[in-house]
């Protein structure tokens, strides 16, 4: 019998190194979208994009952690990938009390800021998932990779959209609403995530 527990690095896989590259890639374009997309939402006045500019910044975060475990013990991948599925729950509550306080003093974004750099942004996203597409099916910390991936080119469309609202409407609604639905799929990735981290972590 083995001495090696569910806790021990001898559970752990080789690190693919394809997957490992494509982590520091998505790292290095995520930090910097997330300082361009946090002047740029300070400037339109727009929480839709102060919204995809924290999701920036939460998903550097989230392949730093993910470059850190790689190698590591199955169990400390689940457990990571549990944490961050908290974190994206968080992220959600965030932008639903962003966006109530932003509806309650009637700002009314800048469009033409919001288009232009919503498209950059989905460009960078559509890369990244690219990059990560091979390794979706994974385990937990891999799968919370992906989906936070496919969130942000999501994100990014709906953002589009909320500039075009707003340019039409010359009202903030628009952009109110996409906030929102940017909370809601942080809210329900987040909770697949959780469940997905639970399970492996029973099955150990």
């Amino acid at each position: 019998m083995s001495e090696c527990g569910c806790d021990s690095v001898c559970d752990a896989a080789a690190p693919d190194p394809r997957y490992r590259r494509a982590l520091w890639v998505a790292l290095a374009f995520n930090a910097l979208m997330f300082g361009v997309e946090i002047v740029a939402s300070l400037q339109a006045q727009s929480v839709s994009l102060l919204a995809d500019a924290v999701d920036f910044l939460a998903d550097a975060a989230n392949y730093g952690v993910a470059l850190f475990v790689l190698g590591l013990a199955p169990v400390w991948r689940s457990r990571t990938a549990l944490w961050k599925g908290w974190v994206m729950v968080g992220f959600g509550v965030f932008v639903l009390g962003k966006s109530a306080w932003q509806w309650s003093a009637g700002v009314v974004p800048e469009p033409v800021i919001m288009g232009w750099v919503s498209l950059l942004a989905l460009a960078v996203n559509v890369g990244v998932a690219a990059l990560l597409y091979a390794h979706r099916q994974g385990d937990a910390q891999a799968r919370s990779v992906w989906l936070c991936s496919r969130n942000d080119a999501l994100g990014n469309i709906a953002v589009m959209g909320a500039a075009g609202g707003v340019w039409a409407t010359a009202h903030g609604w628009p952009d109110i609403a996409v906030a929102l639905v940017l909370a809601g799929l942080a809210l329900s990735s987040g909770a697949s995530v959780i469940r997905h981290a639970r399970r492996e972590l029973k099955a150990g």
